[in-house]
């Protein structure tokens, strides 16, 4: 009786561990002065990253850092030019911005740099490639 009891509570414990559902670890998204927060958010959504988006940090078990985005306006004097002589390709304003993701210690525990075409009228095109990156290069471990 006694090893029946025993090998019950084993495979009780088996099952248990086996079956538990863990929970996904929740994010907290920095907030920026240009509101770029907004976007990741969505983008984090969108994308299906295996993480809840909290709103308060003491909430979260990592913080997002996003960067200030950083907009590169080609010049009127640029863009002739390469309209001259490269058939006007690549004359767009481009934006680049970072994130860096840390855990609750200030480790940073992964980071993501993007530069998009466009200027700062690309900011879910850059939210989009981040919450994408985040999914598969952190989460995917």
């Amino acid at each position: 009786m006694k090893r029946f009891t025993f090998v019950a509570l084993l495979l009780s414990c088996l099952t248990s561990t086996v079956f538990a559902q863990t929970e996904p670890p929740a994010i907290f998204v920095a907030p920026t002065s240009d509101g770029f927060e907004v976007y990741i958010t969505a983008a984090i959504r969108k994308k299906a990253v295996p993480a809840v988006v909290v709103d308060k940090p003491e909430n979260a078990a990592y913080t997002l850092k996003p960067a200030q985005i950083q907009v590169h306006k080609e010049t009127t004097g640029s863009k002739v030019m390469k309209c001259l002589f490269a058939y006007c390709a690549d004359i767009d304003d481009k934006a680049s911005t970072s994130v860096q993701l840390v855990d609750s210690k200030g480790v940073i525990v992964w980071s993501y740099a993007v530069n998009k075409g466009r200027g700062a009228k690309n900011q879910q095109s850059m939210a989009e490639a981040i919450a994408k990156h985040l999914k598969s290069e952190f989460f995917r471990r």
